[in-house]
Parts: structure tokens; C-alpha cells; sequence
């Protein structure tokens, strides 16, 4: 069996969507068991089978808006993201799943699961939609607003082993998002990374690629450092909301187009259910030890369904001890000191 750990106290809803998506995923799921960590009174407001899912005890939740994460993890190591973190150390979990503070998770990880063996900094890597409908990592979104260009380098290096081992891409390629295709563009970090990913010759790097052609990307991996990555997400998550509420107005603004959108309505729900967050289910957290899947704060039941069943996947794919064998063979060219 699998063994799954849930925040089941973190995120907008919580903890009824992240209870509710447990037990959709016990349903469709049989390889699994999970331990839901969360007050045991408020979980047992909504647990209406507990077939395979064991209730933790916990005493703390972190705040969504939480300033100082650290300080959250290590006062509340009680608390119900950092016992499940803590429980992935301990070896009683595979993985862990959390709707919870995005840094306050990405503190908690590196302090109680630490990073896999040579990499300096995580990387919050969600799959984003692409016109092919293969979908397209992203990376990093949010975890790392500064960061060197060598660090850059180890977390495309892990996109691309997941994306062979998890995806099935034999040769996926590397794109760095910036302002022009050409050669030189950017800022100095962009230049600089550049450079050392068409020198390192550890993975097929196209090269530039404009925000423009994010849906449409000519490669299997988007990189760039945590801010922008963060914003190039936002602004199509955001656009695509906003032109599916344009399109739905236009729509019913006149009898013929009322009479369209009958006609339209099965593909106009596909269109919506290839851009929803909801589908993608969480963003897998790049150079840990062990699977930690940040699934979006605002997450409903189906949502984070799809992010248990993302974790389920890595681990049924043994992406991390893979990650860790490439990691260690690709040595001095990562910049590791052994």
C-alpha cells in the first residue's frame, strides 16, 4: 500500500474539501491508505467512511497568511502541516499532500524533510496546460524569488527526469522564460543562465521563450526564477477566467448566441475542465527527499483528489529514488561538492 499524508487543516476550505477529496480518492484509488492530520472533531464533521483513512491528532494550523513560516514550523511542531512533513522523515508516509501556507510548506520541507542529497533549493513545480493537451511543467512558482543561476540548473535537471520518468517524454527540453527569443535578452540572471544551460550539456535546452508562447511552448519544461514564474501562472490562470466569463456574456447576449452555446456546451466544458487548476490537482515540490505535492489553497474535493492522486503516481513510479540515482551520476556537473 501506498501511504498518503493530508493536511487535512490547511487551505481556504479545509477541512472539508481536503477530507471529502480523501475519501473520493480511497474510492477510485485502491493502492492507498491515508492519515488525514487535523483536529479529530472537526474532521469527524465530515468522514462518512473511513475505509483505509486513520485520523492523526494535531493541535495547530498554520494561518494561511502566516508572515513568518519558520518561526510557525518550529514553535507548532505539533501542528498539522509539520507532524504530516515530520511523518515523511520518520518513514511512517510515502508522501504528503497539503492545501496549507505556501511557504509556511516550503519551510516546513526544508526543515523536516530536507532536501535530496546535492540540491541547494526546492522548486514549487505545478503542470500547466498546453495547446497539445500534454501539459507543460512549470518552475519555479513561487518558491525562490531570488535565486543563482547554478540552483536554476538543479531544478530543471529534476524537471527532466520527472518528466521522463512520470511523464513518459524520452528527451524532454528546457525553455527559459524571458522577454525576447534572442540570444542576450533579459536581466543579468537570465544572461547568466543562459549560458549555463547551453554549456552544461545535461539536457536538450531550447533557449529563450516569450510569455506569449506559454500555452503553446516549444518544449516540455518552463523555468525562470520564483517571481516571474509566479506571475507568468497568475496571468493565465487569470486570463483564462476572464475570457471564459467574456465568452459566457457574449454568449447569452442575443437568441443566436444562446442557441450556440446549446449546441457548444459539451465543448465549452471540455474548454473549461483543459484550464482548470483543479484537473492539474497540486504542484510537486522539486529537490526534496521524499514527494511533498502543494495543492492550490483554494482547492475543492475533486481538486484535491487530483493532487492525493498525483502523489500516489510518484511514488508508484519511484520518481524520487530515480531523481536521486540521475542526481548523483550527473555529480560535478550540477555543481554538487561530491
Amino acid at each position: 500500500m501506498i501511504r498518503l499524508a493530508v493536511d487535512a487543516m490547511g487551505g481556504d476550505y479545509a477541512p472539508k474539501e481536503q477530507i471529502e477529496g480523501a475519501m473520493l480518492a480511497i474510492k477510485r484509488i485502491p493502492d492507498i491508505e491515508i492519515k488525514l492530520y487535523g483536529d479529530p472533531a472537526e474532521v469527524a464533521k465530515y468522514l462518512t467512511n473511513d475505509e483505509r483513512i486513520t485520523v492523526i491528532p494535531t493541535g495547530y494550523v498554520i494561518p494561511m497568511g502566516e508572515h513568518n513560516p519558520i518561526k510557525a514550523i518550529k514553535e507548532h511542531p505539533e501542528g498539522s502541516m509539520a507532524t504530516a512533513l515530520a511523518s515523511l522523515r520518520k518513514g511512517e508516509n510515502d508522501a504528503v499532500v497539503s492545501s496549507g501556507a505556501t511557504q509556511a510548506l516550503i519551510a516546513g520541507a526544508h526543515i523536516l524533510v530536507r532536501r535530496m542529497p546535492g540540491f541547494k533549493r526546492t522548486a514549487i513545480a505545478p503542470m500547466i496546460p498546453s495547446v497539445d493537451g500534454r501539459g507543460t511543467i512549470l518552475l519555479d512558482a513561487g518558491g525562490n524569488l531570488e535565486i543563482r543561476p547554478e540552483h536554476m540548473l538543479q531544478q530543471a535537471y529534476f524537471a527532466v527526469v520527472y518528466a521522463k520518468e512520470v511523464l513518459k517524454r524520452p528527451d524532454p527540453v528546457v525553455g527559459l522564460i524571458n522577454i525576447g527569443t534572442e540570444e542576450g535578452k533579459g536581466r543579468e540572471l537570465d544572461q547568466e543562465v543562459f549560458q549555463l544551460f547551453k554549456n552544461a550539456g545535461l539536457f536538450k535546452f531550447y533557449g529563450n521563450v516569450e510569455p506569449k508562447d506559454v500555452l503553446n511552448p516549444p518544449c516540455d519544461i518552463l523555468i525562470s526564477d520564483g517571481f516571474t514564474a509566479n506571475i507568468v501562472m497568475k496571468t493565465m490562470e487569470g486570463t483564462a477566467k476572464g475570457m471564459g466569463t467574456i465568452l459566457k456574456r457574449e454568449l447569452k447576449s442575443t437568441l443566436l448566441g444562446k442557441i450556440g452555446a446549446l449546441f457548444a456546451s459539451k465543448n465549452l466544458k471540455k474548454f473549461k475542465k483543459a484550464m482548470s487548476a483543479e484537473e492539474v490537482g497540486g504542484a510537486m515540490i522539486f529537490g526534496l527527499y521524499a514527494p511533498v505535492i502543494k495543492a492550490q489553497g483554494a482547492s475543492h474535493a475533486y481538486g484535491f483528489y487530483n493532487g492525493i492522486r498525483q502523489a500516489a503516481d510518484v511514488v508508484r513510479a519511484q520518481v524520487y529514488p530515480k531523481v536521486a540515482a540521475y542526481v548523483k551520476e550527473a555529480g560535478v556537473a550540477l555543481g554538487n561538492e561530491e
